[in-house]
């Protein structure tokens, strides 16, 4: 009997709720590591002017002409967001691929493994962090917005409550496509270069999973870059003295973005992505796996410590 179950051990799963806790705890600290590059990507991305001549030149010049402190702008709801988010997202993950798995073998198919972070992508979503961000100057008699609460009840006051949805649709495309390819190649980057299967007992170091998670967030900004610039420029843009709105949608924001623009705008800000997205990933694995780890070996193998 103990054998047996010693067998089944491997293919125990660890709860959702866990995988919850250790993404928020990963996630809050992949934000206040790497805050300036998603500032820096915000600015960017909304510089039509080009004011900016690139990531060296946009961090320089915010923190020269608003202070350093202005690279961290937006932090609060940001760290909340990430928090969140990555609790939502490992979370949700976790509960797909949960209900996904065969019931008689336990195993999720890689098509199972795609959907459940599809899923777990469309439930993510952003604005206020993006109406903070791009404001300028430290001065609150000069900010619109002076914290993620009056942000957010700014939005409403003036734009109703689907503003603060603003952007759900290329969201929903960016998040869903990243986080299918991130979750599908983490699995696989654990595989082939560790050897490791989920529920397996095999903690990796630190190093191991950074490495797996940088990798399998370097590819989602290359091929997800434009709805990432139609979302940050439909979350930001605010109506004209007519009420008019810039950009009536996704597929309206593109064509306009391209045709005044040219196809490279549809990437603006890919380089600040690919600087901020693997590190972020590869800091956030590192602290979850840690985590989830210290669960399998203490709660469902009886391993000591």
């Amino acid at each position: 009997m103990a054998d047996q179950k010693d067998q089944k051990k491997p293919n125990q799963s660890i709860p959702p709720y866990m995988k919850a806790i250790s993404g928020s705890i990963g996630g809050t600290v992949e934000a206040c590591c790497l805050q300036p590059i998603d500032v820096i990507k915000t600015r960017l991305q909304l510089d039509r002017s080009g004011a900016y001549k690139g990531i060296v030149h946009c961090g320089t010049t915010v923190a020269r002409t608003e202070g350093v402190r202005a690279l961290w702008k937006g932090l609060t709801p940001f760290a909340t967001h990430m928090t969140l988010k990555y609790a939502l997202r490992m979370g949700s993950n976790a509960m797909f691929q949960t209900a996904l798995k065969d019931s008689e073998t336990g195993k999720l198919s890689n098509a199972g493994r795609v959907f459940s972070g599809f899923g777990a992508g469309v439930l993510e979503a952003l604005v206020v962090k993006i109406r903070l961000q791009q404001q300028k100057g430290l001065s609150p008699e000069l900010l619109k917005y002076k914290g993620p609460i009056h942000c957010a009840r700014m939005i409403i006051r003036e734009e109703g409550l689907l503003g603060l949805w603003a952007g759900a649709a290329p969201t929903v495309m960016r998040n869903g496509t990243n986080q299918a390819a991130m979750f599908t190649a983490k699995n696989a980057f654990d595989g082939l270069l560790w050897k490791k299967q989920e529920g397996d007992g095999k903690v990796l170091q630190p190093w191991q999973s950074m490495i797996s998670g940088f990798l399998a967030g370097t590819a989602g900004p290359v091929f997800t870059g434009p709805f990432d610039v139609v979302k940050t420029r439909l979350m930001a843009q605010s109506r004209s003295p007519s009420g008019e709105l810039k950009y009536k949608g996704m597929i309206h924001a593109i064509r306009t973005i391209y045709s005044e623009e040219g196809l490279r705008a549809l990437w603006k800000g890919l380089l600040p992505r690919l600087m901020r997205i693997p590190p972020g990933q590869a800091i956030m694995w590192a602290v979850s796996d840690q985590i989830t780890g210290f669960y399998e070996r203490r709660y469902m193998r009886n391993t000591p410590l």
